[in-house]
């Protein structure tokens, strides 16, 4: 994939995941054990949002504390293991097949571009940080050791909030989904 193509699927990937989320929902039949376990499931990969948004000063200083000392990709993580639990929660299995293939479409590509932004802009340093430290999948220890913390400035600076209200929405959705199965809100 061209970098030019690859850089129009970074720009569009959020209105492209809003777009996807209101036809899930659509097409959503959650029951009361999908839309608990995925809505938990879905917490954590909000946690690992939140916990990412706290470690990043983007393209400021290569960030490799907190959850970026596992992945690479914690932000890109935290979306999927959302996802996954939304697409749990909706209770409908091939919007899940739809997910994923949605997923590596848009984030695969989109991770590639960045790596090599990256390595344009931290140049050794970031070459020798993508040698130790996955891309996607976290590793099982840590890159190497940080005296860097959460900052929740960063947190709003990003705006990682609005993630929070989204799924609280989406939830909030596929409850009343839940609660009247045969209201057809759509």
């Amino acid at each position: 994939m061209s970098r030019e193509r690859a850089t129009l699927i970074q720009r569009y990937r959020v209105p492209l995941g809003f777009l996807f989320g209101i036809a899930f929902l659509v097409f959503a039949k959650p029951e009361p054990l999908t839309l608990g376990i995925g809505g938990a499931i879905a917490v954590v990969g909000l946690l690992i949002r939140a916990w990412a948004s706290g470690h990043i000063r983007k393209n400021q200083t290569l960030a490799v504390s907190g959850p970026y000392a596992y992945t690479r990709n914690p932000l890109y993580l935290g979306s999927f293991i959302l996802g996954v639990g939304f697409t749990i929660a909706s209770g409908v299995w091939w919007l899940g097949l739809i997910f994923i293939l949605l997923f590596l479409g848009i984030y695969l590509p989109v991770m590639r571009v960045e790596a090599k932004e990256l390595t344009e802009i931290f140049g050794a340093e970031y070459t020798e940080y993508a040698r130790l430290v996955p891309l996607f999948f976290p590793r099982p220890t840590t890159y190497k050791k940080s005296g860097a913390n959460f900052d929740f400035n960063l947190y709003m600076r990003y705006r990682e909030y609005q993630a929070t209200l989204g799924l609280v929405f989406a939830l909030s959705v596929l409850l009343v989904k839940t609660i009247f199965p045969k209201l057809n809100l759509w």
